[in-house]
């Protein structure tokens, strides 16, 4: 099996038309500060910060994060540990839009209002002046497109945001062009990069969306690229995720990926793991990252060894005909993308 990490060292990809490399896998840091059902926290600082030295280790120097991750934990967490290294080095992308104080309306959302503040409180947690891509982290329908592309290019002219993104825009595709399409008028910063959703099980961005990205040579960076856990071979036909009726995440996971359909893809994921000699998620990571049109999966992890595995998948070398396997073992929306 491919798990040694010594052997890993990151390449870099183009990000988009931005001009920026960026590292082959980036590392999301969503679970860090988070705390779980149980009331655990689920990686603490010390973790994290852990986990952020394996990654540059291996040469990784895309950091995503979202000032609601932890509660802005994650973004102290990071900024701290930047604080011995030199910022230039590393590119830091972050997210606004989540509703950040319990009855205030005003704290949700991408109005100028909200933009103008959060901003400036997350360069706060990060210690530094910029981050390399703002992302808005869900699309604002309460807010006009133009108002929130005029917003964001003042982030950018007052050299607090480099590059802009969406996030998790699937299918919609047609809020990114028109939201570009007033930017390129006004001569404003216009959407450059792109992260929705999508591994070997959830494909709906194929088609449209993906074809509007390489037309616009737009920089994708999927996230949940091992679909929510599934495709690390965690679970089996026999042995289903542990029944419990209160848990509408739970009953939305059998749903959407404990499918006779998507197990019948894993027996294939299966097939070709054991044939190049490496886990199930490195090949699922390892298709990801070669399929047109893909900048950057982003991968996370709860403790080193997890992350050592997941970026041992940058070393894991597929054929054209077990990418084709893999492809139409579950055809997407659209086939021959």
């Amino acid at each position: 099996m491919t798990d040694s990490f010594d052997d890993v060292d990151l390449e870099f990809v183009s990000l988009g038309r931005t001009g920026i490399q960026t590292s082959e896998l980036q590392f999301g840091t969503w679970r860090f500060g988070r705390t779980t059902e149980e009331g655990n926290l689920e990686i603490t600082e010390e973790r994290a910060h852990e986990l952020l030295d394996a990654y540059a280790e291996a040469g990784g120097r895309y950091i995503d994060t979202a000032d609601v991750y932890g509660g802005g934990d994650s973004e102290r967490w990071i900024g701290d540990w930047l604080a011995d290294r030199d910022r230039e080095r590393y590119t830091i992308a972050s997210k606004i839009y989540w509703q950040i104080r319990d009855g205030d309306p005003n704290s949700k959302g991408t109005n100028r209002k909200t933009v103008r503040n959060r901003i400036d409180a997350l360069l706060d947690r990060l210690d530094t002046d910029y981050v390399d891509v703002l992302y808005i982290h869900r699309w604002d329908d309460a807010t006009s497109t133009r108002e929130l592309m005029k917003t964001l290019n003042g982030l950018v002219e007052d050299g607090k945001v480099h590059y802009l993104g969406a996030s998790t825009m699937r299918p919609n595709a047609w809020k990114v062009a028109r939201a570009n399409a007033i930017a390129d008028a006004q001569g404003w910063e216009p959407f450059t990069v792109l992260q929705p959703r999508y591994n070997l099980v959830d494909r709906e961005i194929e088609g449209d969306y993906l074809e509007f990205a390489r037309q616009r040579d737009l920089a994708v960076c999927p996230w949940s690229p091992l679909g929510q856990g599934f495709l690390t071979g965690k679970y089996s036909r026999e042995e289903d995720v542990p029944e419990d009726s209160k848990s509408a995440e739970s009953s939305r996971f059998r749903e959407n990926y404990l499918t006779e359909k998507n197990f019948d893809l894993h027996d294939e994921l299966d097939a070709v793991a054991e044939e190049v000699d490496a886990s199930p998620a490195q090949v699922a990571l390892a298709w990801l990252s070669h399929r047109e049109g893909v900048s950057a999966p982003i991968v996370g992890a709860r403790t080193v060894e997890q992350l050592e595995e997941n970026l041992a998948a940058a070393t894991v070398d597929l054929s054209e005909e077990q990418m084709d396997r893999l492809t139409t073992a579950k055809a997407g929306p659209y086939e021959g993308l």
